[in-house]
């Protein structure tokens, strides 16, 4: 596994961890939902740092992918 794999795998548990504590997650299958989905290829390479973080992020096109946390 690479440095930047890594980074992304220990981003998305973090964030999972964040987003099961603050209650926006409430089942184990959405849980592991959350582990498995690789946010970090859905955005554009200069915002991978922030493909993990509970923020909107632009995508192109006037497009944003939500925010994890958005219901």
């Amino acid at each position: 596994m690479t440095w930047l794999e890594d980074e992304n795998l220990r981003g998305r548990r973090e964030l999972c961890k964040k987003l099961i504590k603050s209650g926006i997650i409430k089942s184990e299958r959405l849980a592991k939902v959350c582990e498995r989905v690789p946010r970090h290829i859905f955005v554009p390479n200069r915002l991978i740092r922030d493909a993990y973080t509970d923020i909107p992020l632009p995508i192109g096109e006037g497009q944003t992918i939500s925010a994890p946390h958005s219901r």
